[in-house]
This record gives C-alpha cells, structure tokens and sequence, in this order.
C-alpha cells in the first residue's frame, strides 16, 4: 500500500514566496533571487515529504502565482494582447507569466490583466484561461519537466502533478462566439501528449492528472472528452502510472465513467463525502487501484483515525491491501504549513492546538495510517493519542454556549426580513441621504502601508500603547476621510486601517473563534490569509466596529459608510468547525453582526456594508444541493441585515463569481445596493442581472484593484458607458471592484481621482440627455 500526496503549500513557512515575488515586483530584488526562493521551497517541500514517508510526493505543485496560469502559459494559450510583452527582450518568462496575472502598464504599453474567479468553492483564486474559436496549443514553458528533473538532481524521484486537460477546458471562458471550450480538446491533447513523450524520456515511473470536474454535472461532450483523451494517453502511453484524481465532491452519477477510464489508479474525497466509498467499490474494475482521500487537505482539525481506519478498512475487504492508496483528500495547498510553528500559547491555547493539523502533520497523519493498517507498534501510541485529543475536543467546556443555542432556535420570520419592500425603502433613503445620480463609493479598505502594519506589531508587542496606537490610526483615517472629501467621492469609508483581516478582525472579537500565529494560505498571487478557527459556539461579547465608524463620520458632513463582513463569508474564510452544520454556525454568526448593524445605526450611521464575497463560493458543486445551501445563506444575510430602519441604507458586496445561475438568490437578499466585480469581465457579469430586471441599486467595479495599473477616466466611461446601456442610470452606483487594502496609495489615488471624473462625465451624458 502506497501513501501519496496530492499537493503541498508553495507559500513557504514563512511566507517566503509572498516577500520575494513582492520585492521583485517592486524592483527591490532581482530574478535571480526570486527563482532561488522559488528553488528552495520546493526543495524543503520535496525534503520533508519523502523524510515522513510519502512514497509519491508531488512535483509541479509549486506555483509563483496560480496552478491554472502554469498550464496556460505551459500550453501556450497566451492572449495576443500579450505578445508585446513577449517580443520586449528585456522580458523573462516570468515577466511575461506575471503580466497575464496582474497586467501590465510600462514600456508605452497599458494591457489589462486575465480575469480571476474562486477555484471551485475555496477561497483559492486562479486566473482564467482565455479560448478563442480554433484555438492553436504548443508547448511554451517546460516547467512541469524542469521541475521534475530537478527532483531528480536531488535524488527524489517525484510524480509531476498536472490539471487534467478536460478540466483545464472546463476551468475556461470562451472569449468570442460560435464554439464551446470543449471542442477544443484534439487540439490541445497533443501538447499533453509532447509533454508526456518528455516525461518518459526521463523515465517518470508516475503522473497524476487532476480531474475535479468529475465530481461535477458533465454534459454528454464533457464525457466523451474524458473518454477520447484518456483512451489516448493509454494508447500512446501504455506503461505510464497515471493517477486521476477527483475532489471537493462525489462522483455520484460519473461513478462508471471514472471508474471506466484506463488509468492506473483513481483518487476520491471521503472527507467531504464519504458515501461514495461503497458505490464506488461496487463498480470499481479489478486492474484500478483506488487512491482514499480521508486525512482533510482543506481544514485543520486532526484526523480522526478510528474513522478513517473505519474506510480504509472497507475498501481494502473489497479490493485488498495492494489496491489502496492512503492519500489526503485534496491538495494540502489550502492548508497552513506547519502547526509546530505556533509556540505562543497567548493566541493558540494547548487545549485548542491539540485538536488542530497543519499540512506537516496531515503529511505524518497519512503515513502513521499506513503503519496502523500494517499493524507496526509504533504507531499504536499515536493512535491512543489521536483518540484522546478527539475525545477531549467533543466533550470540552470550550465549545458549547446554551444561551447562544437557545437564540438560534427563536428566530422568527420577522427577524430574517426588512420593515418594507425595497421599492418603500427606496423613496425613504433617497429622501434622506440626498446623493447624487451615480454616486461614488469605494469597497471600505484604503492601503495599509508598512506603517500602519507596523504600528498593529508595535502595539501587539507592548511597544505602543492603546492611546498611542489609537492616536496614529485616528490621524491615519482623518487624512483618509479628507482625501475622499478632497477627491469629491460621495460616500466615503473609514478605511479599516485598524483591522488586518476582513474576517480576522471579526474573529478576534466574537466568542467562539481562536487564531494562529502562522496559519497563512494562500488567496491568490502573493495574497495570503490567516483563516480564523471557529471552533465553539459563536456570539458577540461587545461592539466591534461602531467606535471607528462614529468617529470618521465625525470628521465629515458627508456619509460614511459602516463596514462589516457577512456572516456567509466569516463563515467561508474560516476554518470551521466540523462537529455541527455548517448552516447551524452561520446562523449564530449572522446573529452577531446583526447586533452590530443595529448598534452601528444607534451611532448614526445610515449606509451599513455588510460584505459577503463568498456566498457564490459556497454553492455546492452539484446543482441538486444547491437550493439547501441557499436557503441557509441568504437567510443569514437576511437575519443579519434586517434590524434597521427603512432610511438606513444596506449595501452588500461580491467579487469574483459568476451570477447567472443564483440571481434570483441575490434577490432574495434584499439588500439596497450590491456593489460587484466587474472590470476583468469587461462588464459581461451584469447581463445576468439586466436579464433578471434586477430591482436595487448595483455598482458594477470600474476599475480593477489586483492589478497595479491605474486605469484612465475614458477607459471607466466606457464600462460606465456598457453598465448604463443595460442598466437603468438611477440604479447605478461607481467604484473600484474591491477593496484597496493591498494596492499603494499613489495609484489608488490617481486611480479614484480617474473613477471621480468618469462619475461626472456620465452625469453630464445624462443630465444633457434630459435637456435635449
């Protein structure tokens, strides 16, 4: 029985990946030195797998940006708008890889970046591959076998981890009309093909081909492209070990297509849906070893061995021992990297961090079930340990708060819905806030500069106190609130220079949720977040954000705007606790910022963004569970934001979804105005709401933040000009597609001051309109 790995963190321990790409983008560091940090993660990952006993460890599983973008870039399938940057000789590769994923605005040229959406329903973020009709594939970069040779130098043998092509398709947008992205899968084969023939050549042993939209509805094309593309990888490949992996769900009624494909082994995911095990083993061929995926790659709680044993058990009755694979249920890449790292038991307590397992100990966690299947004496300890730590966490004074649990249970229908329809509400916020035809706003955060981050460290150490910091962070929003006056936005924003987290700020002052020191994944690019822990029953001791928000609206005449993050996201962006429904801990979640939004309307603030990103993230995979899942999260908005007034403005924000599917679920949330990302689409995602005659105000992003260009007034005129012609102009609102927290402040201010002025002119367009 082998034990396997499907992918490991590429951020580095200490996130060396995200200081050095950083430092590079801002020319403080060379090539050179950003290829060798790269070299040395990769190094101590492959190190550290094969010291624990992983028989396959991964390779191609390091990114400098985005798994989606290597195999575009590997694949050749480069947007022609890139090809300058290409011909400037000045440009690596890198160069090049890193404009497609944050564009590029130098050498006379302004190319706007490839779009980004969620990978799946993580908050993993992976850069759009762009098909247009007859697209032509090469082999561009030869990553995939510049790494695995590298292994090699070492004396690692590794198995190259690569997206399988009909996902990669999947994973796609089709950028003009007349074909669909998967028709395009003969043209791309032979790439895979080439890439494979380069492979074998230097004696790979195994390849694992990721195929997680197996787990998903296929079309009838879909299938037959699975079927033609791995019947040719055999055909040409007959010796290669080739591992399809599937994820993130069942495979429920592709269960006889996976299981009929000729590889050499197939993986599932019995951590999010260990029902699939028996109907899988009952059609499962006898030549297919099966890879069983029960240690959890995507949340942090310790396996719990008599479980997984307990499947292990059942396949290998059904299969035997030789035919099973022990391996995590995803990509440990959605993990943090190593529990023994959190040493300060004033954030992480003893009692809570012996529940926990970091991507390290998920590493030794498979390779100890390996050593209790094969009965070794050493591992018998661990395993008495395993059920203790899993015993004390079930019956822990930690995790249960009645009082919380009895307010859950007496939420009537008036408590999940406003006073009056929106079409009431409307009149009554137009009447008292007074703001102009497409009023200006922004997402909340303004850029937190070495600064005000070194003023949060100062002051977390003892060497600032409370007073000290507060003075700093009140003078830091004062020249924030004066700029957006300055700059003539309509709505402005305290800028959350006291907060270094969306959902972490919320976490640390709600009961119920603990944190780390080191917990760091990666979102996106360099972009890293330190996911709360929630792991007991969650309320609100205390107000946690009105003494910010009171106080920037007592700099200013105009509105500023309260923010908070929704309870669907708090929950999304955390890791949660697996002991009770998920829909359980949002609801009590929705309770808590419930209170603060009728605290925040007590201090005299009349616009209120509740923030939920993340509620397209969470659909579940298969449209079948979707109605279930949407019930509970837009009853959790609705909870969260209905205790207010009828002039009390609600707005809420999402990014980086498609919306055509639930958008009569983005209704059913009520909320007065819904600001969403639209710049890297071009406007395209606002004809699912045009189509629907989407009743409330909307504010499609006119300029995009995860990119460091600075968009021209003309060039937002046009997409203001796109939004109008599908959206009514008095339902439409302007800003950013974001928050501004990671961008610098010279850009976001040339870049709002641009926003303010395309405003204007779309004013004058309509106000010359009504005179004529």
């Amino acid at each position: 029985m082998l034990t396997n790995n499907l992918g490991y963190p590429r951020i580095g321990s200490n996130r060396e990946l995200k200081k050095a790409c950083e430092q590079y983008w801002s020319g403080k560091t060379t090539i050179q030195n950003l290829v060798q940090v790269g070299r040395n993660i990769r190094q101590q990952n492959w190190e550290l797998q094969k010291q624990a006993g992983i028989d396959l460890v991964p390779s191609n599983d390091f990114s400098f940006y985005d798994q989606v973008l290597d195999l575009s870039l590997t694949v050749g399938a480069i947007p022609k708008r890139y090809h300058e940057v290409i011909l400037n000789k000045g440009n690596s590769e890198l160069d090049l890889y890193f404009a497609m994923a944050r564009g590029y605005q130098k050498d006379n040229l302004d190319i706007t970046a490839m779009e980004m959406t969620k990978w799946f329903d993580t908050n993993y973020h992976y850069i759009v591959p762009e098909f247009v009709k007859d697209q032509q594939f090469k082999l561009f970069s030869t990553k995939i076998l510049d790494e695995y040779n590298e292994s090699k130098r070492l004396g690692i043998k590794t198995k190259p981890v690569i997206i399988g092509p009909v996902t990669y398709l999947l994973l796609g947008k089709e950028k003009e009309a007349g074909f669909e992205r998967i028709d395009l899968i003969k043209n791309l084969l032979p790439v895979y093909i080439d890439i494979l023939k380069k492979l074998e050549e230097q004696h790979v042993e195994w390849v694992q081909f990721d195929e997680p939209f197996l787990s998903l509805d296929l079309t009838d094309k879909d299938k037959a492209a699975y079927k033609y593309v791995y019947a040719e990888i055999k055909k040409q490949f007959p010796n290669l070990k080739t591992l399809l992996t599937t994820y993130f769900e069942a495979l429920k009624d592709n269960k006889e297509l996976a299981t009929s494909l000729p590889v050499t082994a197939l993986h599932i995911d019995l951590v999010r849906n260990p029902e699939q095990l028996q109907p899988v083993l009952d059609v499962i061929p006898s030549n297919l070893i099966l890879s069983v995926g029960v240690v959890d790659g995507r949340n942090i709680w310790k396996n719990d061995f008599k479980t997984s044993l307990a499947l292990i058990e059942t396949a290998q009755a059904n299969i035997g021992i030789k035919r099973l694979i022990i391996s995590p249920s995803c990509s440990l890449i959605h993990s943090p990297c190593d529990l023994e790292l959190e040493t300060n038991e004033s954030v992480l307590t003893p009692e809570i961090k012996q529940w926990l397992s970091f991507a390290k100990q998920k590493v030794d966690e498979i390779v100890t079930l390996k050593q209790l299947v094969n009965g070794e004496e050493a591992a018998a300890e661990k395993l008495a340990e395993n059920i203790n730590a899993n015993e004390n966490r079930k019956t822990s004074s930690l995790i249960h708060n009645q009082a919380v649990k009895q307010r859950v249970a007496g939420i009537t229908t008036k408590d999940e819905n406003r006073e009056n329809a929106f079409a009431i509400r409307k009149e009554a916020q137009h009447k008292a806030l007074k703001l102009p035809l497409f009023p200006t706003t922004t997402i909340g955060s303004f850029p937190q500069t070495p600064e005000v981050r070194s003023w949060r460290a100062k002051y977390k150490k003892g060497d600032l106190t409370l007073a000290e910091y507060d003075a700093l962070i009140e003078k830091e929003t004062e020249e924030t609130i004066r700029f957006q006056e300055e700059s003539g936005i309509d709505v402005l924003v305290h800028g959350e220079f006291e907060r270094n987290d969306m959902v972490e700020y919320f976490g640390e002052q709600l009961a119920g949720f603990t944190f780390t020191k080191n917990g760091w994944v990666q979102s996106y690019g360099s972009r890293c977040v330190k996911p709360p822990v929630i792991y007991g029953d969650v309320h609100r001791p205390q107000p946690m954000t009105v003494r910010w928000s009171a106080y920037a609206q007592s700099l200013s005449d105009k509105w500023v705007k309260g923010m908070l993050t929704g309870p669907v996201t708090i929950l999304q962006w955390s890791f949660v606790r697996n002991d009770q429904p998920r829909s359980e801990t949002c609801t009590q979640i929705a309770l808590a910022i419930r209170d603060e939004v009728v605290d925040l309307e007590k201090a005299g603030i009349k616009i209120i963004q509740i923030d939920e990103p993340a509620i397209r993230e969470g659909l579940p995979l298969r449209k079948a569970d979707w109605q279930n899942y949407l019930h509970w999260a837009v009853r959790a908005f609705r909870i969260s934001a209905s205790g207010v007034e009828d002039e009390t403005q609600i707005h809420t924000h999402m990014c980086y979804s498609e919306f055509n599917d639930i958008i009569q679920n983005i209704a059913d949330m009520d909320a007065d105005v819904i600001t969403i990302e639209c710049s890297r689409s071009q406007m395209e995602l606002l004809d699912a709401f045009a189509d629907f005659k989407y009743p409330n105000e909307i504010g499609p992003g006119v300029y995009d933040i995860h990119s460091p260009r600075v968009p021209s007034k003309e060039e937002m005129v046009l997409l203001l000009e796109k939004a109008k012609s599908v959206i009514p102009a008095a339902q439409l609102w302007v800003n950013p597609d974001c928050g501004l927290k990671t961008r610098h402040w010279d850009e976001t201010k040339k870049a709002l001051i641009e926003m303010v002025a395309a405003a204007k002119v779309l004013r004058e367009y309509v106000e010359e309109a009504v005179t004529l």
